[in-house]
């Protein structure tokens, strides 16, 4: 029987292995943490939504677009469904597009506005700022008491906003998130992962923080805001990749408190090409770290409890798993040959005690969140490994973001194409806006090349205990990093 085992140095081996479990570590408490939101969440009393207010307040609806050919005319249309009193109603449209979405865009507004509604196309010479630059245009002309802001993907329900609003009859509440639904979660492998963990950040990660009183952020789509908030925070800014996150944590430093409002709900798009969501997950990873250097220092120096210190420097250094993640897949099986070479129960039963603690801790959350707002949750847990196995072929992508974060690298704000799909109808291969390819996926491609061969010696030296582990890993870099390059190819 062949066998496969560390021949190096056992000084750079014990390095290695203590290397691999200490990572290990953080991801174990990192599991630890998850299941404390949990408790936080299970712990805070589910507060009845208020009553209507006695006179509803002017809203000013915002709906920043740029080049949508595909979603603008559906986003004005549902802009104009809301169920809301015609006179305490403004709608906005923030073009900043450079392609035909602009007179689309044009044409709805002016049958709307023959009808009745006040509803406006506001241009800019320029894309300064991009979003935050938009939205810091129109809250300038805004004649609102209270800001809502739709992406391009997003389809407002009619009543959203007489289900928001009442939440502004105390006057310290400076926004409210409504829970982010899904048009199309079941198109692809791809959207059904995405789906997974968007509904634990909703559904745990919000719902938990505020019921513990922990800084939580607004998602820049799907929610009202009080213009004074945005205003006493500093107004939008773009120095940053994710502005909301931004304007969230500057805003509650300044005193005014954010609520999440889970029984609402507001469906979205999911990205369905890879390129466009390995973008998407750049810029949403890259955008936090930017905000952790910029905002960490003040929230430590602020006169807060130490929990919320604690959890707003969690919350935004989370992304930074990604960077152990990658070291990780560097070290995962050098580590095992040396774990193999040693056959040491200590070590071993560390190891495994670690790896249940940060998987099971995983399984149980977006379980978890699951369960609470799905009827068919059971169906749904199906997908969990491969959501997992995603997240691992993140790690390349992610990780980069990470870095640049942190180094200050600077990059454009790149936006997330949209292709109007709905359940599982509809295409998109012959649509424009296509993300580009990079260059990083034939790293992903060798990563999985690099698996398979690792998964191929183990077995040939009948080590089987590790192989389901990094079959995770040949399919998270091999989806990720193939599907890039197929995306890419199928452009026309």
């Amino acid at each position: 029987m062949p066998t496969v085992g560390w021949t190096g140095e056992p000084l750079l081996g014990h390095l290695l292995l203590g290397v691999h479990l200490a990572i290990w570590v953080l991801f174990a408490a990192l599991g630890v943490h998850r299941l404390h939101l949990i408790g936080l969440l299970r712990r805070g009393s589910r507060a009845a939504p208020p009553p209507p207010p006695g006179e509803w307040p002017v809203v000013t609806v915002q709906l920043p677009v740029y080049n949508e050919r595909y979603v603008v005319e559906r986003l004005i249309d549902a802009a104009a469904a809301l169920d809301y009193p015609r006179d305490r109603l403004e709608i906005q449209v923030l073009d900043d597009s450079t392609d035909e979405t602009s007179g689309i865009a044009a044409r709805r507004i002016g049958a709307h506005r023959a009808a009745g509604l006040d509803i406006a196309h506001l241009r800019r010479a320029g894309r300064s700022g991009f979003k935050a630059g938009a939205l810091q245009h129109g809250l300038l002309r805004a004649r609102g008491e209270l800001l809502a802001v739709f992406d391009a993907d997003f389809v407002p329900p009619p009543g959203i906003l007489r289900e928001l609003a009442p939440y502004f009859r105390d006057a310290d509440v400076g926004m409210v998130q409504a829970r982010w639904e899904h048009l199309n979660p079941d198109f692809s492998a791809l959207s059904r992962a995405q789906a997974i963990s968007l509904d634990g950040h909703f559904v745990i990660e919000h719902a938990a923080r505020m019921a513990g009183r922990r800084f939580f952020n607004f998602n820049g789509t799907a929610g009202l805001l009080r213009p004074a908030c945005v205003l006493d925070a500093g107004g939008w800014q773009h120095d940053t990749l994710t502005e909301d996150l931004d304007l969230s944590y500057r805003a509650q430093l300044r005193g005014w408190r954010f609520v999440f409002a889970p029984h609402v709900a507001c469906p979205a798009e999911l990205p369905v090409e890879m390129n466009a969501y390995k973008a998407q997950q750049h810029r949403w990873a890259k955008g936090s770290i930017q905000v952790a250097r910029k905002l960490l220092p003040a929230i430590w120096r602020a006169a807060l409890p130490l929990h919320v210190k604690l959890e707003a420097s969690i919350h935004l250094t989370i992304n930074a798993a990604y960077l152990l993640l990658f070291v990780l897949v560097l070290l995962v099986y050098p580590a095992a040959l040396v774990q193999y070479t040693h056959r040491s129960p200590v070590l071993t039963a560390a190891g495994a005690l670690l790896w249940t603690t940060a998987t099971a801790s995983v399984l149980v959350y977006f379980g978890y969140a699951q369960r609470r707002i799905r009827t068919d949750w059971r169906r749904r847990l199906r997908d969990l490994p491969f959501a997992m196995a995603l997240a691992i072929g993140l790690a390349l992508n992610n990780a980069r973001a990470v870095v640049e974060g942190l180094v200050g690298h600077r990059s454009p704000f790149l936006r997330t194409p949209k292709y109007r799909l709905v359940g599982r109808g509809g295409g998109w291969r012959g649509c424009r806006y296509r993300s580009p390819v990079s260059g990083w996926a034939l790293l992903e491609i060798t990563l999985a090349v690099y698996f398979a061969w690792a998964m191929v010696s183990l077995a040939r030296a009948g080590h089987y205990g590790a192989i389901p582990f990094f079959l995770l890993y040949l399919v998270g870099f091999l989806y990720v990093g193939g599907l890039s390059v197929l995306h890419a190819a199928s452009r026309r």
